[in-house]
């Protein structure tokens, strides 16, 4: 089953071209991985799966089992983009409750549980302005899965973290993989990353995305 379809998708910006004619898909239950220089258009991608943005032309089709009513935002999906907005005067736990208050499908248990999975202790009084950057990054990572979404994307989210903390994400990202079924799409500046985790590599290069075979 086809999650998201790309059909003939092209982007640029100010008459510079990032990608055109792009025909990619991504099946439910895989891995896919994609790299490509700075600059590239890996989170402009990623933005424009999630309905953020729009192509130039082509267009993004979703299986109904994801899609939603009057909303280009796929359901049941987590992401990282960019940098999230959290509460700087709030502690990891509060910023996640707040979070969680919106759709009120978790528990404060839910919650505890994926800060344990991430490596984050839910008790810890420091405000999340006073976090590392790899706190930071884990926090990210704990707001992308908490609520169980099948749909993972996630734009470099080994950033910041330490060797044991990239070793501690690589191994729960395979295990939302494989014995929970997620399908997750990530980026990474490390290709170490990409070749562990991924079934599927895109590579995005010349304004072209497509297989890597390594």
């Amino acid at each position: 089953m086809k999650v998201i379809q790309m059909e003939n998708v092209s982007k640029g910006f100010n008459k510079s071209i990032l990608f055109k004619n792009v025909n990619i898909s991504f099946d439910k239950g895989k891995i896919y991985g994609v790299f490509g220089p700075n600059g590239s258009g890996k989170s402009v991608l990623f933005k424009i799966i999630c309905g953020f943005i729009q192509p130039d032309r082509g267009k993004v089709n979703i299986h109904s089992d994801f899609k939603q009513p009057k909303d280009n935002f796929p359901k049941s999906c987590g992401i990282i983009i960019d940098h999230p907005a959290y509460i700087a005067n709030k502690t990891g736990f509060e910023n996640l409750k707040r979070l969680a208050i919106i759709q009120d499908k978790i528990s404060d248990d839910d919650i505890i549980e994926t800060m344990n999975k991430v490596g984050l202790d839910w008790k810890l009084k420091q405000k999340v302005k006073h976090y590392s950057i790899g706190m930071k990054q884990k926090l990210s990572i704990a707001q992308a899965i908490m609520e169980n979404q099948q749909l993972l994307i996630l734009d470099e989210p080994f950033n910041g973290l330490d060797k044991k903390s990239v070793a501690n994400m690589r191994q729960l990202f395979t295990d939302l993989n494989k014995t929970e079924g997620k399908t997750i799409i990530f980026t990474s500046h490390n290709q170490e990353d990409i070749l562990m985790l991924a079934d599927t590599i895109y590579e995005i290069d010349n304004q072209q995305i497509s297989i890597y075979h390594n």
